[in-house]
């Protein structure tokens, strides 16, 4: 007997409560037959203002993230997926691999995270190596996705961090701000954009930006999202993403032998 919604595959979400983005823009990228069951890691809306309050953010997440994981285990899901992107890139990618393995110890299940996506996502593209980065984060957030991406072989030319003043409020940056955004990180010199924060809704925009470009503009949750269903043989086409989920109907064969796929 297999479960009768999610009949291909039941997927676990860990995601902050606070998050409003991820679970919608998930929900939109979903194949017939799969499900999406998400786990809210719970902690405030409290105002962020410097680094210091980024990294209480942060102590947040950690403090309830593994009674989340153990929550969502309750409804017997097949995969895990971490709706959140700054607990996986911080530390750069050492301290990534170490949460990818602890994950996959608590929960038992192969698991997705925005940082390992964002690498795979990148390498499908062929030889990219200099990129431009969209955070809503504080400078501290800021350096640890810029270490992680070093650490990965990634060059990066350009980083526009939004500094957004609260976990609330990350959702609350407009398709026009985004848009200010992609142009000022944009240039010659660039050869893939890349956007973190899953609360920051620009699944749909990267996919547009990328037909004017001529470029891949990557958004971590579709980034995500299609790493979770290829990952498990999942290679539906879902239109209005961008390319990622429509010419790429597999992890890229050379992803296996990089370092952030060791977890």
């Amino acid at each position: 007997m297999v479960d009768s919604l999610g009949w291909r595959k039941l997927f676990a979400v860990v995601a902050p409560s606070t998050n409003t983005s991820v679970q919608p823009e998930f929900d939109d990228m979903r194949p017939r037959g799969v499900t999406n069951h998400f786990s809210r890691v719970w902690i405030p809306d409290d105002p962020v203002e410097s680094d210091d309050d980024f990294n209480k953010l942060m102590e947040n997440i950690r403090r309830e993230l593994d009674s989340a994981v153990e929550r969502v285990l309750t409804c017997h899901p097949d995969y895990l997926v971490m709706g959140m992107s700054s607990e996986t890139f911080w530390g750069g990618l050492k301290t990534s691999l170490e949460m990818k393995k602890r994950m996959e110890e608590i929960s038992g299940l192969r698991v997705a995270m925005g940082s390992d996506a964002c690498q795979a996502a990148l390498r499908c593209y062929g030889d990219i190596k200099r990129i431009a980065v969209i955070t809503p984060y504080w400078p501290v957030g800021d350096k640890n996705v810029l270490q992680f991406f070093t650490d990965c072989g990634f060059e990066i030319v350009r980083l526009k961090g939004l500094k957004c003043k609260s976990p609330v409020q990350i959702a609350h940056v407009t398709e026009d701000e985004l848009t200010d955004a992609i142009h000022e990180v944009d240039g010659d010199d660039v050869e893939a954009i890349v956007q973190v924060g899953t609360n920051l809704a620009m699944a749909r925009l990267a996919g547009q930006a990328e037909k004017i470009l001529k470029k891949p503009v990557l958004a971590i949750n579709t980034a995500t999202y299609w790493y979770a269903l290829r990952d498990n043989g999942i290679d539906d086409v879902i239109d209005g993403f961008g390319s990622l989920l429509t010419d790429f109907r597999e992890l890229p064969k050379n992803f296996a032998a990089t370092p952030a796929s060791a977890g």
